[in-house]
């Protein structure tokens, strides 16, 4: 015998299973050390992005790096949509054009301002372009974190607040959303 369930009993199956008011039974939540390990793999992955962009920020901005111009040289197609783009940094200041890789969402000739790495190897777009392109993973990261308050809230039992902490989970991770679209249009822009 098949058991047909209708859209509503679905929609209320999910919305019970996320309701602040329910309050989580003792033999449903992994013992204390899971939690704790699985909220702090929860924070690394949503914010590594950070750590990890602070350097291309820093260099789109200008902070770091040579200032110049970037000539897409060339792109060569890797397969499954993924490119490898070479190009030709020429410095502000002057001196010889330098070989660099490109970024692969690239197009062959394309001419930008960039900024050149301190280790000379590859350059990015600079100025509010770059910086809002490398901006696209804290955002995501970003986004992760949203329910993250809920989650330790239900893992430790509290049942005040959870209503607040869905609501600003819903609120960062749609920030976190539209930040990451901005920056993949800044990117490809």
């Amino acid at each position: 015998m098949v058991h047909h369930m209708s859209m509503s009993d679905s929609f209320t199956d999910i919305v019970d299973a996320i309701q602040p008011g329910v309050k989580p039974q003792p033999g449903n939540l992994p013992g204390p050390f899971v939690r704790v390990f699985l909220v702090l793999c929860w924070l690394s992955v949503g914010l590594l992005p950070v750590v990890f962009a602070v350097g291309d920020i820093e260099l789109a901005a200008g902070r770091t790096g040579t200032p110049g111009t970037l000539t897409v040289v060339s792109c060569e197609a890797l397969g499954k949509g993924r490119y490898d783009c070479k190009g030709s940094f020429a410095p502000d200041g002057g001196g010889a054009a330098i070989p660099v890789a490109a970024s692969p969402d690239s197009e062959a000739g394309d001419v930008t301002r960039a900024q050149l790495t301190p280790e000379g190897d590859r350059a990015v777009k600079a100025g509010t372009t770059g910086v809002v392109a490398a901006l696209t993973l804290p955002f995501l990261g970003v986004g992760l974190l949203g329910f993250l308050p809920y989650v330790i809230m239900y893992f430790l039992g509290a049942r005040r607040g959870r209503r607040a902490a869905v609501a600003a989970g819903v609120a960062i991770t749609v920030i976190g959303a539209a930040g990451t679209l901005v920056g993949m249009v800044a990117a490809y822009s």
